[in-house]
């Protein structure tokens, strides 16, 4: 029984592999938009970072953070996206999947519609969207005043990913809801945008209420600004306890399973595309 279930589990991701090779050789067919999509995408982050640099020119220190401390946090926000999109970012196209009644032949096919829904395109962009985050994030881990001992890389490291799954169960949530309302695409713009503007720095220089909202409604400090503090040694301002900014690679796991859930239970009432 468990080595059935283990065959029929490897042979369902080869078939998805294989998905991905085809999709990723048809982006291939067209150079030149296969090229302007990873630059798109990695001029879409320059530009942030061209505009953070700036911002600490002419404000050195943050709430008490350091230059060097602002950009870790930058680069484990930008890293985690580039993450998530290249595994999770189909989502952001669940609006029109529904309205174009896609997710109904999904349902008639034997594979998880969360997997062919992140088989539906291979996202270029987040080639582009990767190189920069890459770029940036060696660069502050090389500037920030750290010891990088083992325990330091591999909280690092789960931070990213529990950033990577925080992001990836924002947009999972705000994708369920496309099932009821399809036309609110807008969502998922606004959700970018917040995430865009406010995820690369600490966010203890906002007022107390936006930071909290930020942290208990759109969790974004979740993303990069906890496990950064964390890192650096600013939990004291971060207006959760200690114990809760060392968890948030847990509580990034923690939220992509219930959004996941919330997901499937939001798939089980889906009615068509007609209603």
């Amino acid at each position: 029984m468990v080595t059935n279930r283990l065959r029929a589990f490897l042979k369902s991701w080869t078939v998805a592999g294989r998905i991905v090779g085809v999709s990723f050789r048809a982006q291939l067919e067209y150079r030149a938009d296969f090229v302007m999509s990873i630059v798109v995408g990695a001029v879409w982050q320059v530009s942030i970072i061209v505009f953070a640099t700036v911002l600490l020119g002419r404000f050195p220190g943050m709430s008490g953070w350091s230059s060097d401390a602002v950009l870790l946090v930058a680069s484990m926000r930008m890293l985690s996206h580039g993450l998530n999109v290249l595994f999770f970012g189909r989502v952001h196209h669940m609006a029109s999947l529904v309205q174009n009644g896609m997710i109904d032949g999904f349902l008639l096919r034997p594979m998880p519609v969360f997997r062919q829904v992140q088989l539906t395109v291979f996202p270029t962009n987040a080639i582009g969207d990767l190189l920069v985050g890459v770029s940036m994030f060696t660069g502050a881990v090389m500037a920030v005043s750290l010891d990088w001992t083992a325990a330091r890389i591999a909280y690092v490291v789960a931070g990213i990913i529990g950033g990577t799954l925080m992001e990836a169960a924002i947009f999972t949530v705000v994708s369920s809801l496309h099932f009821r309302y399809p036309s609110s695409n807008y969502w998922s713009l606004w959700v970018e945008e917040m995430l865009s503007t406010f995820g690369n720095y600490p966010l203890s220089i906002l007022p107390g209420i936006v930071s909290g909202s930020l942290t208990f409604v759109l969790p974004l400090a979740f993303i990069a600004y906890f496990p950064a503090a964390v890192l650096t040694g600013h939990t004291a301002g971060v207006g959760v306890p200690v114990a809760l900014a060392v968890a948030s690679p847990l509580v990034g796991l923690a939220a992509f399973i219930g959004a996941r859930c919330l997901w499937n239970r939001s798939l089980r009432q889906y009615t068509g595309v007609n209603g």
